[in-house]
């Protein structure tokens, strides 16, 4: 599949871009990527959840009244759950809820997930480029030359770059990451995926390791 190349100023360089087929072009699996937001969702919960059983209530343990005689169900404790105050049955006590998954699963993932966004167009290549100081008009210039604004977009860099990612931070609908940290969750969660030449092969090389 070809992409014209853009710069940053959203106009084309007259230049085009293979994507790779092996990444953008297989036939998607959805449980694959089911299972890889599962995960990916299930590692962002602190698990640290807590409710208090009986034997953890603070409070007396004298036998509130006699066992017989009174009319009422028999009760040994203000600590039952029964009562306003007492333990709760079967709360939630802190777990974790991360669990594995295998390497090539989670690589099928990420290529199906690519590959929904190259059938649906909504991959745009960008000329390599950066910025000279931090200023979040800079990628608001860039957005809104691509006519992007208000839409969610994903851009893949190469490698770290701290005047594009501070640029972008402060802007909402907009994420920056790059190639070897690119996850099925922010593939999906975006409505464009911005990637640069560079970014490209990048990607292909990790793919293929």
């Amino acid at each position: 599949m070809e992409v014209k190349v853009k710069n940053i100023a959203g106009k084309e360089t007259g230049a085009k871009v293979q994507l790779p087929e092996s990444v953008f072009g297989i036939t998607p699996s959805d449980h694959a990527i089911y299972l890889d937001v599962k995960q990916y969702l299930a590692n962002q919960r602190q698990g640290t959840h807590k409710s208090k059983q009986r034997n953890e209530i603070a409070g007396s343990t004298r036998k509130l009244y006699k066992q017989k005689g009174t009319g009422g169900a028999r009760a040994g404790s203000i600590k039952s759950p029964l009562f306003n105050g007492g333990g709760r049955v079967f709360g939630p006590q802190p777990r974790d809820y991360s669990f594995k998954l295998n390497k090539k699963l989670k690589s099928l993932a990420r290529k199906s997930a690519l590959s929904y966004k190259a059938i649906d167009n909504n991959v745009v290549v960008l000329e390599d480029f950066t910025f000279d100081s931090i200023k979040t008009k800079n990628y608001i210039n860039l957005v809104n030359a691509l006519e992007l604004a208000g839409e969610k977009t994903l851009l893949v860099l190469p490698a770290q770059n701290n005047n594009i990612y501070l640029s972008s931070r402060n802007i909402q609908k907009t994420k920056v990451t790059t190639a070897d940290q690119l996850n099925t969750y922010d593939v999906l969660n975006a409505g464009k995926l911005l990637f640069t030449a560079d970014s490209l092969k990048t990607l292909e090389e990790a793919f293929a390791k």
